[in-house]
């Protein structure tokens, strides 16, 4: 992860192809919730996902950051096509990582990817604003720019490439280009073999120094069932503008002798 700005994403990062059902499956998110949100979303990092195709469907204004951008698109097709290969690779080494109905028929699966890519694709030659060439730590967009952000498969699951500075870093930087009333949804907590991050408390506790507030999430997904950790991230003054908001309510009741 380079501190200095943009360049082309690291080639031992996957640049996958995910579909809006598997972004909401990985964070515990709805389609309603999506078309309700009242400012844009951040996907960082964007891959070759079909995110923001699907979502200005909902209504729903997505920016994608990636270094991979920055590439000319017919590499980034060819990173994400390695990628798909990859996946069934490691689909087949490792199925205890890929629970029903993944395991029964990954080629289904990866068609998903392979729509989603045409999709991104299609998507990027049309609405090539929407797609920044962006490095963490350091993202080109003013504080609080976001209802919601989103960070899937990469500060977590490459930890030979981001150590426990750099993920604090590029956590503090998703937190601060998303709304005070947002949150940055992180998945999975994992690496690749499944192993869970071992300085999670840490880096949580080096969060709430920088006045982040935090917790991990369980959500259920309704296309396999499995509870999926997500860390959820917010400005730690969310939580004291409810508190003061509810003494408020409170204090009107009072005062109203309800």
């Amino acid at each position: 992860m380079s501190a200095t700005g943009i360049h082309p994403a690291p080639h031992d990062v996957l640049v996958t192809s995910r579909p809006l059902d598997e972004y909401c499956a990985l964070f515990g998110l709805t389609r309603a919730r999506l078309a309700a949100l009242p400012g844009p979303l951040l996907d960082c990092p964007g891959g070759a996902a079909g995110l923001a195709a699907e979502a200005r469907e909902l209504g729903c204004r997505v920016i994608a950051a990636d270094p991979a951008y920055a590439l000319p698109l017919p590499v980034v097709a060819d990173r994400a096509r390695a990628a798909r290969a990859a996946m069934a690779a490691a689909m087949a080494a490792r199925p205890h990582l890929y629970p029903p109905p993944h395991p029964h028929r990954p080629e289904r699966y990866l068609r998903s990817w392979d729509r989603a890519r045409r999709l991104f694709a299609a998507d990027l030659a049309a609405h090539p604003q929407q797609y920044v060439a962006a490095t963490l730590p350091r993202l080109p967009f003013a504080d609080g720019t976001f209802a919601l952000t989103l960070s899937g498969h990469l500060l977590f699951a490459y930890p030979e490439l981001f150590g426990p500075e750099s993920q604090l870093a590029a956590l503090a930087e998703l937190v601060r280009v998303t709304s005070p009333d947002g949150e940055v949804l992180v998945q999975p907590l994992c690496d690749g073999h499944g192993r869970r991050c071992g300085h999670l408390d840490p880096l949580r506790y080096a969060l709430g120094e920088r006045r982040i507030a935090s917790e991990v999430r369980r959500c259920a997904s309704a296309e396999d069932g499995r509870a999926r950790r997500v860390l959820v991230l917010r400005t730690a003054d969310r939580r004291r503008r409810a508190g003061a908001r509810q003494s408020t309510v409170a204090g009107r009741s009072l005062c109203n002798g309800q």
